[in-house]
């Protein structure tokens, strides 16, 4: 069940991660995805466990996500952030569930 506030914040959290902390650190840590719907792809990829688009209706994504989904998203996200987990693997990962995978 969603109580409005608690969602609110998960919401602006995920925004702030992906439109602005992980870009912040894409050129530092010599990501190969700089935007912010990167960002949100690979991550959205991950929390549904394929392509996003697949499992989720409604656009924008992070709206029509449930809670348990979104608030994974952003824990990888933060682990992301935190050196914790591996950008470059996750986006191949998410590029090959798409089947744009090159080499």
């Amino acid at each position: 069940m969603r109580c409005g506030s608690a969602r609110a914040e998960l919401e602006a959290h995920w925004l702030r991660l992906t439109r602005e902390a992980l870009p912040a650190l894409a050129a530092s840590r010599r990501w190969p995805v700089r935007a912010d719907h990167c960002f949100q792809r690979i991550l959205l990829d991950h929390a549904v466990g394929g392509c996003w688009y697949d499992a989720i209706g409604g656009r924008p994504a992070y709206r029509h996500l449930d809670d348990r989904r979104l608030a994974a998203a952003v824990a990888l996200g933060e682990r992301v952030r935190a050196g914790e987990a591996d950008l470059v693997a996750l986006n191949r990962q998410s590029l090959a569930w798409r089947g744009k995978l090159r080499g």
